[in-house]
Parts: C-alpha cells; sequence; structure tokens
C-alpha cells in the first residue's frame, strides 16, 4: 500500500481519538511517510501533533510535538529546529519513557536529526528489550545502524543496517528496506565490500522507485561518491562530486561543506586555484559546533594554499580538534591529504607520521576500503609500488594515466568516455562491471564499444587489449 495512504489513514484515524492516542497516530503517520516525503508534507503531523499537545499538554504528547516539529523545522532549513529536538531529548531522559517504542523512536529521530549519531548506541538495549513487529523492530534497528556507521564504527553499524534490511524484505517493508539499504551501499563501500556496495547501490535505487522515495533518492548521489572513492575511481569520483556539491546533496548528515571542500581541494592540487577558490568563495565556514568545524577554516586556508608551511602546519594542529565520533572518518581523511601532499613534495617524515595517524584512523572506524588506498600512497612513500588494481585514487594524488589508444590517420579520436570505457574493457571487465565502475548503464557501454570498435579499427574485446598492450 502507498506510505501517502497510509498515512492519511492514520490522520483520518486521529480525529477521533483521545489527545495521547491522536498525537501517537500522528507520529505513527509521521514514520510512514518520512521515508518518501518531502519536508512540506510534514506540517499535517505537526499540526495534529500540536492539536493534541494543546489539548492534553501531558510530556508524551510534548514529547511527540517537539520531536516533530523539530524534524520538519530541520529539513525544512530553520533554525529552531534544533531548540525542540533538544527539548525532546530532556523530555524523554527526564521522565524514563525507555519502555515506550513510540517514545523510543521519537527520542532516536531527535538524536540523529541533531546529527549526534554516537546517541543511538544508548537506545539500542531499549530496543532490544521491546516486544515490537519485525516491521517496527526493522525501522529502529536501521536508524540504530545508520548512527553507529556515521559516528565511526562500521563494523557494527554494518551488522545492524544487513540485519535491518533482512527484516524489512520480510516484512515486505519497501520504504524501510530502501532506505537501510542505501545506508548500508555506503557503509559497505567504506568497509571495503565493493561488490555488495554496487549490489546495495542498484537495489536501493529500485526501492527508492518503487515506493516513490525523494527522501532516500536525495542522499542516493552521496552514496555512490563514497563508492567511486573507495574504488579508487578519480573520474568517476570528481564527476559525483560535482553533482552533489551542485545539489547539496548531504545536508541532512552535515556533509554538504566536507563535500564542496573536498571538491576544492582536487582542483587546488591538480592546479587550478582559480577553481578552487571560486568553489569556496561566499561559503562560509560552519560553527565550531558542526560535524568538522573546527577544521574547517584551517582546511579552506590550505586549498588556498597547498604549498604554504604555514597552511600545512595549521591545519595539522587544527587536526587535534577533531575529536567527535562523527569527526573520526574526516580526522583521517585530512590527515591523508596532508600526508599524500607532504610525500609528494618530499617531506618523507611528516608524510610518515601523518600516513600512518590516517591509516591508524581507518582501522579504528573499520573501513578497511580506504585503508587499503591509504597504504598505496605510504608503500609509495617507501618507494614500494602500489599494489592491486587502480592506481592511485582520489586522495589528493594525480590519476594515473589513461592508457593511450591512438586511431589511424584520418580516424576520429575516442571521447574522453570512449576511452574510459575502452580501458574498462581491455582490462578484462564484462560489460556489466565496466558499467558498475563508470556508473553508467550497460546499453551505454553497448553503444559507446561500438563507436571503439569502429574508430580504433579492432573486432572483438581481444584485439582491443591487444591494441592497448603495444601502445599503452
Amino acid at each position: 500500500m502507498s506510505t501517502e495512504i497510509v498515512a492519511e489513514r492514520l490522520l483520518s484515524a486521529a480525529d477521533s481519538a483521545d489527545p495521547d492516542r491522536a498525537a501517537r497516530l500522528a507520529f505513527r503517520a509521521f514514520v510512514a511517510l518520512s521515508r518518501t516525503a518531502d519536508s512540506h508534507q510534514m506540517l499535517p503531523f505537526l499540526a495534529r501533533a500540536r492539536k493534541a499537545h494543546d489539548a492534553v499538554r501531558s510530556p508524551r504528547t510534548e514529547l511527540i510535538y517537539c520531536t516533530l516539529a523539530g524534524t520538519a523545522a530541520t529539513r525544512a532549513g530553520l533554525a529552531d529546529g534544533p531548540d525542540y529536538l533538544d527539548k525532546a531529548l530532556r523530555i524523554f531522559d527526564q521522565n524514563a519513557f525507555g519502555d515506550d517504542a513510540v517514545l523510543v523512536e521519537c527520542a532516536l529521530t531527535a538524536a540523529l536529526t541533531l546529527m549526534r549519531p554516537q546517541e543511538a548506541r544508548r537506545f539500542a538495549p531499549l530496543v532490544d528489550a521491546l516486544d515490537l513487529a519485525p516491521v517496527d523492530r526493522a525501522r529502529l534497528l536501521a536508524l540504530i545502524g545508520a548512527g553507529d556507521s556515521w559516528a565511526g564504527n562500521l563494523v557494527r553499524g554494518q551488522a545492524e543496517l544487513r540485519e535491518a534490511v533482512r527484516l524489512a524484505a520480510l516484512c515486505d517493508s519497501l520504504d524501510v528496506q530502501a532506505e537501510a539499504t542505501s545506508w548500508l551501499a555506503k557503509c559497505d563501500a567504506l568497509r571495503g565490500d565493493l561488490d555488495e556496495a554496487a549490489d546495495h547501490l542498484d537495489q536501493a535505487r529500485e526501492l527508492a522507485a518503487r515506493v516513490g522515495s525523494a527522501w532516500v533518492a536525495r542522499h542516493l548521489p552521496e552514496c555512490t561518491v563514497a563508492l567511486a572513492f573507495a574504488r579508487g575511481d578519480h573520474d568517476a569520483w570528481v564527476g559525483l562530486l560535482e553533482l552533489v556539491v551542485a545539489t547539496d546533496a548531504g545536508v541532512t548528515a552535515g556533509l554538504q561543506h566536507e563535500h564542496r571542500w573536498e571538491l576544492a581541494t582536487h582542483h587546488a592540487l591538480a592546479g587550478r586555484p582559480g577553481l578552487a577558490a571560486t568553489l569556496l568563495a561566499d561559503v562560509a565556514d560552519p560553527p565550531a559546533s558542526w560535524p568538522g568545524g573546527p577544521v574547517l577554516p584551517a582546511w579552506r586556508a590550505w586549498i588556498l594554499d597547498p604549498d604554504s608551511p604555514a597552511t600545512a602546519a595549521a591545519l595539522t594542529a587544527a587536526l587535534g580538534n577533531l575529536t567527535r565520533p562523527i569527526e573520526r572518518l574526516l580526522a583521517a581523511r585530512v590527515a591523508w591529504l596532508l600526508g599524500a601532499h607532504h610525500g609528494r613534495s618530499g617531506r618523507r617524515g611528516e608524510a610518515a607520521r601523518l600516513l600512518e595517524q590516517a591509516s591508524a584512523g581507518y582501522a579504528r572506524a573499520g573501513a578497511a576500503g580506504l585503508l587499503a588506498l591509504v597504504l598505496k600512497d605510504l608503500r609509495l612513500l617507501g618507494g614500494r609500488p602500489p599494489t592491486g588494481p587502480g592506481g592511485a585514487g582520489p586522495a589528493g594524488t594525480d590519476p594515473p594515466p589513461a592508457p593511450a589508444f591512438p586511431v589511424a590517420a584520418g580516424r576520429p579520436a575516442l571521447t574522453d568516455a570512449e576511452a574510459r570505457v575502452a580501458a574498462a574493457i581491455a582490462d578484462g571487465l564484462s560489460n556489466r562491471e565496466a558499467a558498475q565502475r563508470l556508473f553508467v548503464s550497460v546499453k551505454t557501454i553497448e553503444f559507446h564499444l561500438g563507436n571503439i570498435f569502429r574508430k580504433l579499427g579492432v573486432r572483438n574485446r581481444t584485439e582491443l587489449a591487444a591494441r592497448r598492450a603495444r601502445t599503452g
């Protein structure tokens, strides 16, 4: 059944219910629609909860109202959202509502919307003790798993999200399954389970489409960025970063600044300082309380002058201020960027220290996929060539040069897109594998292959690989 229809029926039932039950029904309606709705569609739930709260003014109805008001305001970008959410958490803690499933979900929602994912852990024992229907357990477990992953506990978060996906599938709860699967795809990518991440991304896209989920669709590009990054696919990573920056993806996770700073770093280190400066112009630093806030001003200064010893020293010092669980992955990332840049500049001692700091940070978080990429830079520092496929990834190092596919005189050259497809096929990938690497459809791969074979004068994949071997 459509989530909109479910929400409408719950709100209709609230009309004839007593105030306490009406508030609960309003929250259940919000839960039913929250994974598919835009922020403006939450207003009816907010109005119904406010009516119930005004009629009773009990701690229970106030907690529900504050959660709905704070979530709706935060999703709409209004400044008073955090105040409502803070109040919701205070009411929950003061009244020991841990035996009430609806109020536990309210408090958990408030904590995550406040971008305090480390607090999700304290709700896990409460959820374990509750007698819940499988669909409700799947929904709450998905929130806890997302919180654990977001707070840098990827091992636990991945396990919880997998269980949430399993339970949601058993209950045929497609909206919960879509949301949990999308979060799982990002967690898989950071953990280094790249094939699983690609499969889960495909599943999340399909599930989101089946329920019409604007909410899941909004953050899917953020998940594809993580997968391209973990794969070391430099071109796809940059293109996807441009997409998420242009669309402000990642705002609900507090990552919109981090995405923009990453893209600006890429341009600065690639010798395009003007483009880097343009990306950062007129974008104010967030407050220090924001995730990553303590390091963003120093990171900005380093982006604008990456070869300055002063900006590098200031950014290194600012790393010590990233102490919250939500900043664990960012702290490792910035140490990695600095270490790789020092290594390219011949400052081996500083490079080794920062790269080891980054690798230790990723190891603690369980980010085996990112750790593998850091180790490539450590091997380069020690004079050993990097091992494994992919070459230098999006660590701030230059991407490996594209293989040469010269064409005969008079024939048109390969386009950039065709060259990427040709390289993937010459690497021995199937059409499906090439599509996953390049984030395009299989039909796009087939279309480009026809042009590639014609331009290069080859008849099949074997001849294409042989052409690359002779000229690459």
